[in-house]
């Protein structure tokens, strides 16, 4: 009884540290990011590209109401994977950040600066009794002096530099194939392509227009989200486009109806 009582203080307390170092309520924050959709970020030679899969648990959900891409600042953009209405909370932070930086000194804030200020703000979580880790990862990707950056905030508050990553389902798949795929010195829009790849990898090879979204912040335009029509026409010419099913029901009913006809014409 005793040691199960010991457990379960380990378990219950986010400030008691388990026999072998453990901190159970951030490994459980991480089993949290691990349910959410996946996002990916891609690093290239003149911006970062970041991309997120929406899909809507219901046709009767507006797919502009689901939140994984954030502008933090003209030159930052964030993805979220995990809980959503965590991932709010620390965007609101992350744009405060930036706002005060420029108040206070009159330029943009780095990025690896206001990834390691979001990061201590997720650590003072991990150490205070009554409250709970932030259940989300997010990816922060911008320009900084003129290059691209890419960071990810672990739910233990740990920062993490990148070329290329996923986080939320299917993580070490995606990772995986990133490995494979990502070559130093792309441009913008081959990331953009690698990013949907990646995506696609873990939704059947096929993407829908409606159920991703792509962010791209470059030096020249900033943050930028790529509309419907962009992301269908390219996901087109990778091959990558969701046939619609309510379309294929209809093809199909339209095949059968002239295999039907045909049928009768030759009785005839």
């Amino acid at each position: 009884m005793q040691g199960q009582s010991q457990q379960q203080a380990y378990d219950r307390g986010i400030t008691i540290f388990s026999p072998d170092g453990r901190l159970y309520q951030v490994e459980y924050a991480r089993e949290a990011v691990k349910r959410g959709t996946a996002s990916v970020g891609v690093r290239a030679e003149d911006g970062v590209v970041l991309a997120a899969d929406k899909r809507a648990r219901s046709r009767l959900m507006e797919p502009a109401s689901i939140e994984k891409l954030h502008k933090a600042d003209d030159h930052v953009g964030v993805a979220s994977a995990g809980h959503v209405a965590d991932a709010r909370q620390l965007i609101d932070f992350a744009r405060r950040q930036a706002q005060v930086n420029r108040l206070r000194y009159g330029e943009a804030i780095g990025i690896e600066t206001l990834t390691k200020t979001i990061t201590d703000h997720i650590q003072q979580y991990t150490q205070v009794g009554g409250a709970r880790p932030f259940g989300v990862a997010l990816i922060v990707g911008g320009i900084e002096n003129g290059e691209p950056r890419l960071f990810e905030t672990d739910p233990s508050g740990t920062p993490y530099e990148w070329q290329a990553l996923s986080i939320g389902s299917d993580r070490s798949d995606l990772r995986d194939y990133l490995e494979a795929e990502y070559e130093e010195g792309l441009s913008t829009e081959a990331a953009l392509g690698l990013a949907l790849d990646t995506l696609a990898q873990s939704n059947d090879g096929e993407l829908s227009p409606e159920g991703v979204g792509v962010a791209t912040i470059t030096v020249e335009d900033g943050y930028t989200e790529r509309s419907t029509d962009e992301l269908e026409a390219i996901l087109d010419d990778r091959d990558l486009l969701a046939v619609d099913e309510d379309e294929a029901a209809a093809e199909d009913d339209e095949t059968t109806t002239d295999d039907d006809a045909a049928d009768a014409g030759d009785e005839e």
